[in-house]
């Protein structure tokens, strides 16, 4: 069935051969190193992490492990199989932890009807096999495996290029998963431990297992309802060749098997998939039998060169940053125990005037999750410091502007490649002087790279010399160059990003800048302005100034400036217009990033899953202290109490703690201020709406600023004057007929921000777009993180002071 180089047995056994051998060759190639050793999974839970906890571990552990339990024993005790699907790479450690300790357990003894699938797309199947096998013969029953290729390709690819990570938990060819599956069968064949299951529409597939097989019999097929009876008409039954073949049918109602139609649609709906290609007419029987084996063999390139890799993700012109993958204990473990020796590190800001530390009284500054400790020192700038510096950075601008773009921009990527070396460094100081979560800190100092590295490419492309047409004898150019003195002004929420995002722009654009952190963070501003010096940005072009509102102050009334760059609170977006517009001076441009009320409107057709687990990250991720986050979710009426009743229940796994620890969901927000406004508001909003979850401080937060989720029903968007700056989500039902007064309601807060649409219905996700007045819209998906250079971050509208906030919107 294989073809003349596989008619006998010994042929075949080399064939195969061939196939672990190229197995190991292509995860050597795509992966970087090979597939057996990457990364480790035959450990235990109780082994993973014997320091540090993992996310959600010990929740699932006890959660899932006495449900699943209870189900294997009624399975016993009727007889019948029970099998655990296994679906992202990123839970197949847990999954193995959880079916490790089912298989162990001593009601389950001499039932062989436990099993789970193992997906071939995936580069560690074969390791997962091995570590299934070695787990079986320890407890002493024969394991049924269900051997797939695997559903969520474009998922795990998607998720690896969105996290940077080094590269992909998936083969990018479809023959190196082909290729992989047939290794994946020969070793579930081979083992005594396995009751191996093949589930597969692929005849070149289905004929190799056959012929591997040999004499062995104890092994079933495996297909979808609807789908591969012409494919097995050759194989079941006493008039063929007598093997059984399970039919998978989805059992339940439509709205919890639609997800599974449109999956499985367009998983064999690819164009490389052989369902496909076999139902083209006058498709050669030669691409539908090609050996894979030999495919990849002859290829120089064994991944995919439409893929690139997650770090060449935007072309030759710009590196993407990158990431850490958190379910992996071999990054893990390592980056723990270097934090925690980062965290025993003195660390101090003072400012810098010329390039040269000021020195002065120096004030503590406080651990926002724990006020026993302390992440460092700060030395606050004086008006006289600020005075200097202008002073400084006016003389040097001129030179820094005929540097050249291209000079200017090579100190950037010096810049972004530095923070890339001293990750561990930065992390630390986000997390113990910002609060910020382990991947939030991440994703923090990943996007302060990426703005290094896009304006560093923007003023390669946007700085050029530019010929301009022209009479003859004439030669006429249109040049750019810096305004003057850059005042940036950031905020304490992501006191590397934005800090670094607007300093970037300033200094590649030609300005000099006076960079002033919020008094919260001024520690990892000191560190990034020290790496930016040490990629060649000169002392006197750029200057950190430390301190509150009077340096502040002092910085924006100077007529010598040539521009701020601001983000923060409206009101003191307003106070700096007003400082800029009553100077004799030069009109100067204020670049003003302020509040947002933002909104994510679902309705009825919306899939609940996805938008509670999207509603919790909008809402919660980073203690709800982002520009972007979700303040008022509007469900429509229809599904209401289940989206509440879910949201409610995701709300309660979430952990609330320390956000050095790796088990952390969510940290403190920044000060006692903030949590005091939040108190204010939820005694206030609580009187008048409906509160449907609030979640406990618990132990470890006693000596910190947390906050604790909350979930509150309100009558309409006229209950809130203002943006709630933290994890307090406000919901408003409404009605299917009154779609475009909830827009209008939104627009009339002269917010324009960020707003979600969860719809399955195209034309009501257009209606909504079409009418809302908003700078950023989300669809199906969360909405914030907005990604550098790839999806746009913008605002329209500002609240005029006094507005009156909009009555009901149901």
């Amino acid at each position: 069935m294989l073809g003349e180089s596989a008619r006998t047995r010994a042929d075949a056994e080399r064939y195969f051969k061939a196939y672990d051998s190229a197995i190991r060759s292509i995860g050597t190639a795509v992966a970087g190193r090979p597939m057996i050793d990457a990364p480790n999974i035959s450990v235990k839970l109780s082994a993973l992490h014997p320091r540090y906890e993992v996310a959600q571990a010990n929740q699932v552990m006890r959660d899932l492990v006495p449900a699943l339990l209870t189900l294997c024993q009624t399975a016993k005790e009727v007889g019948i199989g029970l099998m655990v699907d296994a679906e992202e790479s990123e839970r197949l450690e847990i999954s193995l932890d959880i079916l490790t300790e089912i298989s162990g357990h001593p009601s389950l003894k001499g039932w062989n009807g436990l099993g789970l699938a193992v997906q071939a797309y995936q580069k560690r199947a074969l390791p997962a096999l091995q570590f299934l096998d070695a787990m079986a013969a320890t407890h002493g029953r024969k394991l049924l495996v269900r051997l797939v290729k695997g559903a969520y390709w474009d998922s795990e690819v998607k998720r690896a290029q969105e996290r940077g990570l080094p590269g992909y938990a998936v083969f990018t060819r479809k023959a190196g998963t082909d290729v992989s599956y047939i290794a994946c069968a020969k070793f579930m064949l081979d083992s005594k431990n396995f009751y191996p299951a093949f589930a597969t529409h692929n005849a070149m597939t289905l004929a190799a297992i056959l012929e591997l097989a040999g004499n062995r019999t104890d092994f079933e097929f495996q297909r979808l309802h609807g789908m591969g009876e012409a494919l097995y008409q050759g194989v079941v039954g006493p008039k063929a060749l007598n093997r059984p073949c399970r039919v998978y049918a989805p059992v339940g109602s439509h709205e919890d098997l639609l997800a599974y139609l449109v999956r499985r649609l367009l998983e064999n709906g690819a164009n490389t998939s052989f369902v496909n290609q076999v139902a083209k007419a006058g498709a050669p029987i030669e691409s539908l039998t090609q050996d894979p084996v030999a495919y990849m063999s002859a290829l120089s390139e064994k991944a995919h060169p439409r893929i690139p890799l997650p770090a060449n993700l935007y072309g030759p012109e710009r590196l993407n940053s990158n990431g850490i993958d958190l379910s992996d204990p071999l990054q893990t473990d390592p980056l723990m125990d270097d934090l925690a020796r980062e965290w025993q590190k003195a660390t101090f800001a003072r400012p810098l005037v010329g390039g040269n530390d000021v020195t002065g009284k120096e004030v503590q500054v406080l651990d926002p999750a724990d006020h026993n400790r302390s992440p460092g020192a700060v030395v606050e700038a004086t008006p006289q410091d600020a005075r200097e510096a202008i002073t400084l950075a006016l003389a040097a601008q001129h030179d820094w502007s005929n540097l050249g773009a291209e000079a200017r921009a090579a100190c950037l990527l010096k810049a972004a490649d530095a923070m890339e070396s001293q990750r561990t460094r930065l992390l630390a100081l986000l997390i113990r002087e910002a609060g910020k979560t382990l991947p939030d800190a991440i994703a923090e100092v990943r996007e302060a790279i990426d703005f290094c590295r896009y304006y560093a490419l923007l003023a390669r492309r946007e700085f050029l010399p530019e010929p301009l047409p022209g009479p003859t004898g004439e030669i006429n150019q249109l040049s750019l160059h810096g305004r003057g003195v850059f005042v940036c002004i950031s905020p304490w929420n992501f006191p590397l990003a934005i800090f670094m995002g607007q300093v970037a722009a300033a200094l590649v654009a030609g300005n000099s800048v006076i960079a002033k952190p919020a008094p919260q963070t001024p520690l990892i501003a000191y560190e990034a302005v020290k790496l930016l010096h040490a990629a060649g940005v000169p002392g006197d072009v750029l200057h950190l100034l430390p301190g509150g509102p009077a340096v502040g102050e002092a910085l924006v009334t100077d007529p010598r400036i040539g521009g701020v760059a601001f983000t923060g609170s409206t009101d003191t977006a307003r106070r700096i217009n007003r400082h800029l517009a009553a100077k004799d001076a030069a009109i100067v441009p204020l670049i003003a990033e302020t509040g947002g009320q933002n909104a994510l409107i679902a309705d009825s057709s919306s899939l609940p899953e996805q938008v509670v687990q999207d509603v919790i990250i909008s809402a919660f991720q980073s203690a709800g202290q982002r520009c972007s986050a979700c303040r008022i979710l509007f469900v429509q009426s229809d599904v209401a109490d289940k989206v509440l009743k879910m949201l409610a229940g995701a709300a309660s796994d979430l952990i609330l703690g320390d956000p050095g620890k790796l088990v952390t969901d969510i940290g403190p927000v920044i000060d006692g201020a903030a949590r005091d406004r939040l108190k204010a508001h939820s005694q206030l909003i609580g009187q008048i709406g409906t509160r449907h979850f609030q979640a406990d401080l618990g132990n470890g937060t006693e000596n910190g600023t947390f906050y604790p989720p909350e979930i509150v029903e309100i009558d309409g968007l006229g209950r809130l004057d203002r943006e709630v700056f933290g994890p307090i989500l406000h919901v408003i039902r409404w009605d299917a007929s009154n779609l475009d007064k909830v827009v209008d309601a939104i627009n009339e807060t002269g917010y324009g921000l960020t707003l979600g649409i969860h719809s399955r219905i195209d034309e009501t996700v257009q209606r909504v777009i079409s009418r809302a007045r908003v700078g950023n819209i989300y669809v199906n998906r969360s909405m914030i993180g907005a990604v550098v250079g790839v999806q746009p971050s913008g605002a329209r509208g500002c609240r005029a002071p006094g507005q009156k906030p909009v009555g009901r919107a149901t």
